[in-house]
C-alpha cells in the first residue's frame, strides 16, 4: 500500500482531477487485474488502447485512474458523482508506469548494480554468462532473460525478453529483498521504445550487435538502429556503453551518451582485444588482452559474447586473471550451440538462430570446424506473425551453407505454416531446389535429417533453441527439439 502522492513522484503531470491523498493497494494496466482500491493505468498498447477499458477498471472499484485524456463520456459524470475515481492526467502514460512501478516498489534499482545487454544476436548468452560468472564469484545476483529469470538460485518463469514494468520493479523488488548485488538482463528494443526500462538506474549497458530482425514491429533498419541507440542514450554519466566495434553500427551507439565509453573487439583496436587461437567443437582457445584461456564454448560468436562478459566484469572492478579463470568453469547456455553426440558420430546441434545473421554464423561456425567429409544437414523454420522478410534470406543462407535443407514450421502462432514455408522457399535458387525438402511437421522434419545423416554427418536444427513448445493457433504444445533429436539418434541403427 502506498500513499498516490508518494507513486506520482517524478510523474510529468498535465492536471489531477480529486483529491491525491489516498491510499493505493495496488498497481496495473490490465483490468483483469483491477480491483477495489488499484490505479489503473491507461496504456496505449500495440495492439489495443487501455483508454477503451476505463469504464470496466471503474466498474472494478479502482480509486485512481492515470490516463492522457479522460474519455468524454465520463468527464461530465465524474464532476458529480462522489464515488468516481481520481483521475491523475500525464503526458505519457507509458512513461508513467514504468516510474510509477517503480515508486510503487520503493525505487529497486536504486539499490542494485544494473547492467542491460542489447543488440540482435548474442543479448541471452552474454545476459546469463554474466550472471553465473557473477554467482562463481561469490555475489548474489539476479537474470532476466529470454530463457529464464532467476532470483539468485530462484527461478522464475519468463514469458518475454523484458517483462512489464510493474513485473521488473516486483522482481526488482524481491533481488534487493534476498541481498542482491548485481542484475544482468536483456534489453529489447520493443522494451526501449514502449519505454518499458524507463525509471530504470543502470550501472552499464552492453551492445553486442545489430542485424536483420523485428522490422514487422520497427518497419525500418533504421528505425531498429534508433530504437537501440534510445538506451544508451539515456544512460548516466556515471554508468559505463561497452560496445562492439567490429559491428558497422557499434560506434554509433556511442555517438550520444554521456556514460563513460568503452570497446570491444575480435578484429581492431580496442579497450578489450580478443583474440582467436583455435576452433574447434570441444571449445575455444582464446586470448584477451595478453591472457590465454580456453572456454567450453564453440564458435566466433561466442568469442565475441564472452569478450563483452569479460569486459563487463572488469569494467565492475573484478580481478582479470580470476575472471579467465572461472569463465573456462562455464557451461554453453541452453539452446545457444547445444550439441548431442550421436551413434555413427553423428553431431546434432541445437541452435536459436531464428535471424539471418545468427543462422549464418552458426553455419560458418560449423565449416569452419568440420572436415570435409563431413555434410551439413539443417533443418529450419520461421515464426509465424513476425518480419517476413527475412523468410527467403534464412532459406537462402541455409541453401547455400549447408549441403541438404528440410524447410519446415517453427512457431507458426496463427498463420498458416505450409504459407511460411513457401516465402521460405522464394529465396533459395532455381540451381539449388534439388537440395531442399519441405516437411511441414517439425519432428517429421527432424526425423529425416536424422535418417538422411552418414556417419560423422553434422545436423542444424535451427530456430526454436531452448523453447520447451511450439505455438499453433494461439495454443502452445510441448516440443523439445533436443529432446526429440537425442531420441532419434538413440534409435537409429
Amino acid at each position: 500500500m502506498k500513499k498516490l502522492n508518494d507513486i506520482l513522484d517524478r510523474v510529468k503531470i498535465v492536471e489531477i482531477k480529486g483529491s491525491s491523498d489516498i491510499t493505493i493497494d495496488s498497481v496495473c494496466f490490465d483490468t483483469r487485474k483491477a480491483e477495489s482500491g488499484s490505479l489503473f493505468i491507461a496504456v496505449k498498447g500495440t495492439q489495443v488502447d487501455g483508454h477503451d477499458f476505463i469504464p470496466q477498471a471503474i466498474e472494478k472499484g479502482v480509486i485512481a485512474i492515470v490516463c492522457e485524456r479522460i474519455p468524454d463520456e465520463l468527464k461530465q459524470k465524474s464532476l458529480t458523482d462522489s464515488l468516481s475515481p481520481v483521475w491523475v492526467v500525464v503526458e505519457n502514460t507509458e512513461i508513467a508506469l514504468a516510474i510509477i512501478s517503480s515508486n510503487y516498489y520503493d525505487n529497486p534499482t536504486e539499490k542494485l548494480k544494473i547492467i542491460g545487454i542489447t543488440g540482435t544476436n548474442g543479448k541471452t548468452t552474454t545476459a546469463t554468462l554474466l550472471y553465473s560468472l557473477f554467482r562463481k564469484l561469490g555475489y548474489k545476483a539476479g537474470l532476466f532473460s529470454t530463457v529464464r529469470n532467476i532470483i539468485n538460485d530462484r527461478e522464475v518463469a519468463a514469458t518475454h525478453t523484458t517483462p512489464d514494468a510493474i513485473q521488473l520493479n516486483r522482481l526488482f523488488s524481491e533481488m534487493v529483498n534476498d541481498g542482491c548485488k548485481y542484475v544482468f538482463m536483456e534489453v529489447s528494443s520493443h522494451a526501449i521504445v514502449q519505454n518499458r526500462i524507463k525509471g530504470i538506474r543502470f550501472t552499464g549497458g552492453v551492445f553486442t550487435n545489430i542485424t536483420h530482425d523485428h522490422l514487422d514491429y520497427h518497419k525500418t533498419f533504421k528505425e531498429y538502429i534508433r530504437a537501440k541507440k534510445m538506451f544508451f542514450d539515456e544512460l548516466p554519466s556515471e554508468a559505463f556503453a561497452l560496445t562492439n566495434v567490429d559491428d558497422p553500427n557499434g560506434n554509433i551507439m556511442l555517438q550520444n551518451t554521456s556514460a563513460i565509453k568503452k570497446t570491444y573487439s575480435l578484429q581492431t583496436l580496442a579497450d578489450f582485444k580478443g583474440k582467436i587461437i583455435e576452433n574447434e567443437f570441444s571449445g575455444l582457445q582464446l586470448n584477451f588482452n595478453g591472457n590465454d584461456f580456453y572456454s567450453r564454448l564453440v564458435g566466433k560468436f561466442n568469442a565475441y559474447n564472452l569478450l563483452s562478459v569479460y569486459a563487463t566484469a572488469c569494467l565492475l572492478g573484478e580481478d582479470s586473471a580470476l575472471v579467465l579463470k572461472e569463465l573456462s568453469d562455464l557451461s554453453p547456455v541452453e539452446g545457444r550451440f547445444d550439441y548431442i553426440k550421436g551413434i555413427n558420430d553423428i553431431t546434432a546441434i541445437v541452435d536459436y538462430a531464428h535471424t539471418p545473421d545468427a543462422l549464418k554464423n552458426v553455419l560458418a561456425t560449423i565449416a569452419s570446424i568440420k572436415k570435409p567429409s563431413q555434410k551439413i544437414i539443417t533443418v529450419v523454420g520461421c515464426g509465424g506473425n513476425r518480419d517476413k522478410t527475412k523468410r527467403p534470406e534464412m532459406a537462402q543462407i541455409s541453401v547455400m551453407m549447408s549441403d541438404k535443407v528440410i524447410l519446415t514450421s517453427d512457431n507458426p502462432r496463427n498463420e498458416n505454416p505450409e504459407e511460411i514455408i513457401e516465402d521460405m522457399y522464394a529465396g533459395i535458387d532455381e540451381n539449388s531446389t534439388l537440395k531442399v525438402l519441405k516437411i511441414t511437421n517439425r519432428k517429421e522434419a527432424i526425423r529425416t535429417a536424422c535418417a538422411l545423416a552418414a556417419k560423422s554427418d553434422i545436423i542444424l536444427i535451427a530456430g526454436k533453441g531452448h523453447e520447451k513448445y511450439q505455438e499453433i493457433k494461439g495454443v502452445r504444445t510441448p516440443f523439445d527439439d533436443k529432446q526429440i533429436v537425442k531420441e532419434l539418434l538413440k534409435l537409429r541403427n
